[in-house]
């Protein structure tokens, strides 16, 4: 992942942190995605939860869990290849790109900064909508779009947009590079190793606290 995409990937899970600023218009889907923004600013700024990390890492992971769609996310990504694997393999993909997601942003999302988040546009056509939003920072702003999908009567976000790097297109570029010059078998590998990396990580925090 080229440097440009690791700073737009890390500003995906802040962005989740971030105070909120005006709205162009309260709706459902957008109150529905402020509703989780708020989970998570009372998770990080609880004092008690400051003191147990693990705690308050795994309270992230469900808030942040609720919001997400794991499976549009990794149906995208994998795209043909997802066609190619059966069951067993889709469901253990899954799991993988969901752990590779918790651990890789709630590191980040634990020491955000007190900025703004307006919400600016939402754009609806069927079951899919789009929350346009711009977070205000002392050096200037930054524009975040919240790509979400209607399921079973609840609105997920399966993208992030930010100043126009998509979290799905990269994960998907390098996914189908990883198997066309190696194999799937190589992908797995790669992204459980690198999931056992951050879990060490995080369990070396904690013990330094």
């Amino acid at each position: 992942m080229n440097r440009k995409n690791v700073w737009a990937c890390a500003l995906v899970a802040v962005s989740l942190l971030f105070g909120s600023g005006q709205a162009f218009a309260e709706s459902q889907i957008t109150a529905d995605l402020k509703g989780t923004i708020d989970q998570v600013l009372k998770i990080v700024s609880d004092e008690n939860l400051k003191k147990d990390p693990v705690l308050r890492r795994e309270k992230l992971r469900q808030v942040i869990g609720l919001r997400f769609n794991y499976k549009q996310m990794v149906m995208r990504s994998l795209a043909q290849n997802y066609n190619d694997r059966n069951d067993k393999e889709r469901e253990e993909f899954t799991e993988l790109f969901k752990k590779l997601l918790e651990n890789s942003y709630a590191s980040k999302i634990e020491n955000y900064q007190d900025e703004t988040i307006n919400y600016v546009d939402e754009q609806v056509k069927g079951k899919y909508a789009l929350v346009k939003t711009q977070i205000v920072r002392k050096d200037g702003v930054v524009d975040v779009d919240y790509k979400m999908l209607k399921d079973n009567g609840q609105w997920l976000v399966y993208d992030f947009v930010i100043e126009g790097v998509s979290l799905i297109r990269n994960y998907k570029s390098q996914f189908s590079k990883i198997i066309s010059t190696e194999s799937y078998a190589a992908l797995v590998s790669k992204l459980s190793k690198k999931i056992d990396d951050l879990e060490a990580k995080k369990v070396t925090d904690s013990e330094n606290l």
